[in-house]
């Protein structure tokens, strides 16, 4: 069985995004608190790390284009399928993933994932919804299992359904 892994944001695009978001506006970071305020970013994935965020940190929401990026990167055109969203970031560069952490980001059972097919243009070729169970790691396995058993899909795009928010990415092996 294939396995697969979860694809933070790129550094260069962590760097520019603590500048400059994706929708044109300055990054304004502020520290992530136990009770939500400025906003409810403790426990919020960490798009650039891939874990939650924790109490102290010095955190942004930006707004991210990641299939734009990627199509800037690849010379693919995915037109209308072009979108940004919000996502957290560390204000400041970070390290990445911590290699203990799993393939995947912690993600509470009962969470509603969608997984967006994309091909080597940058159309939708499909989707699909995802309740995580209890092992989310094998239900991702086989999510991903089942997209890029269609030899047309060249990555996906795994959000949440509630918001929107993408969560991470995942590319052919």
């Amino acid at each position: 069985m294939t396995t697969y892994t979860a694809r933070p944001l790129p550094h260069t695009a962590h760097k520019e995004l603590c500048t400059t978001d994706d929708a044109g506006r300055p990054a304004e970071p502020f520290t992530a608190r136990a009770d939500g305020v400025p906003l409810d970013a403790v426990g919020s994935l960490l798009r650039c790390c891939l874990r939650d965020a924790r109490v102290g940190e010095r955190v942004a929401l930006v707004s991210y284009a990641p299939l734009r990026r990627w199509a800037d990167a690849t010379g693919a055109r995915p037109g209308a399928y072009d979108e940004q969203g919000p996502v957290f970031l560390h204000a400041e560069p970070c390290g990445g993933p911590d290699g203990a952490a799993g393939r995947y980001p912690a993600t509470r059972a009962g969470a509603l994932r969608v997984l967006r097919r994309y091909n080597a243009q940058g159309e939708i070729v499909g989707g699909r919804l995802l309740e995580v169970p209890e092992d989310a790691p094998a239900a991702f396995d086989e999510a991903l299992g089942a997209a890029f058993a269609d030899p047309e899909v060249a990555l996906v795009h795994v959000r949440a359904l509630e918001y929107g928010c993408f969560h991470f990415e995942v590319r052919r092996p």
